[in-house]
């Protein structure tokens, strides 16, 4: 239990594995009610499952975060079951493109952008009526080194990431008065599950292996994002906001 956090309320997307399941975890054991959403409901029921089991409290919502009217459920769902809604983490994502943009299938770029740009956008959109509701609160933005480096073959990941940096930092001069604190963690290249449909594979920060032939680079498991996580969650609400929270082991303007 945290006492910073105890009795308060997240949302996660992208929770039924990877990043997402583990910090739903954390934040968990922390005391907090965690709503966890993703697109499949037989992940989120596991990791709801799971959380119980282990005295924790938790809610999953089948939720696809690019359709504007089940993201706005989901914030309507979180209220109704605990009462108001304290943080979300905006972390569902995915990396499809491995060509240079002239070989790129453009269908596939508007699918990136769409989800890890625009549909973060609704995700914010959506919550910041409820975190207002509350007198304060936190969003937490999963983001990427290549978001602030060029990659060839990586242009759509790149971009949408790059868009969800400059979002974080407006949104952190739109809600500063309402002591809404929106920050961005950087977890850096993650072991996760590269196996099924493209479409259906997590990410490991959008570089896939090219990132692990950088020496000094800090390969993680998910687990180990949870720190920094629980960090960012357990700060002020009126404390730090539009701030970048990196665990790579290279300076972000380098890859």
């Amino acid at each position: 239990m945290t006492a910073e956090l105890a009795n308060k309320v997240a949302v996660i997307t992208g929770a039924g594995r990877g990043i997402g399941r583990a910090v739903a975890h954390a934040y968990a054991k922390a005391g907090m009610s965690v709503v966890c959403s993703a697109r499949s409901t037989q992940e989120i029921d596991d990791v709801a499952s799971a959380i119980k089991t282990a005295g924790g409290t938790c809610t999953a919502i089948t939720c696809d975060v690019t359709r504007p009217e089940q993201v706005a459920e989901l914030m309507r769902a979180t209220e109704a079951t605990y009462g108001g809604i304290d943080l979300v983490m905006v972390n569902a994502g995915m990396s499809l493109d491995d060509a240079p943009l002239t070989e790129a299938d453009m269908s596939l770029w508007r699918k990136v952008i769409n989800l890890n740009l625009i549909a973060a956008a609704e995700q914010c959109h959506a919550a910041i009526p409820y975190l207002r509701k509350r007198g304060g609160g936190k969003i937490i933005m999963t983001g990427s080194g290549v978001g602030r480096n060029a990659m060839a073959g990586r242009s759509a990941y790149a971009c949408s990431k790059a868009g969800l940096a400059m979002l974080t930092r407006i949104l952190a001069r739109e809600l500063r008065d309402n002591r809404i604190a929106v920050n961005e963690i950087i977890p850096g290249p993650v072991r996760t599950r590269l196996t099924g449909a493209p479409e259906e594979r997590e990410i490991d920060d959008g570089i896939g292996s090219d990132i692990l032939r950088v020496p000094g680079e800090w390969t993680k498991n998910p687990e180990d994002v949870t720190p920094l996580a629980l960090f960012v969650a357990t700060l002020p609400d009126d404390g730090p906001t539009g701030q970048v929270y990196s665990l790579t082991g290279r300076d972000l303007g380098r890859i």
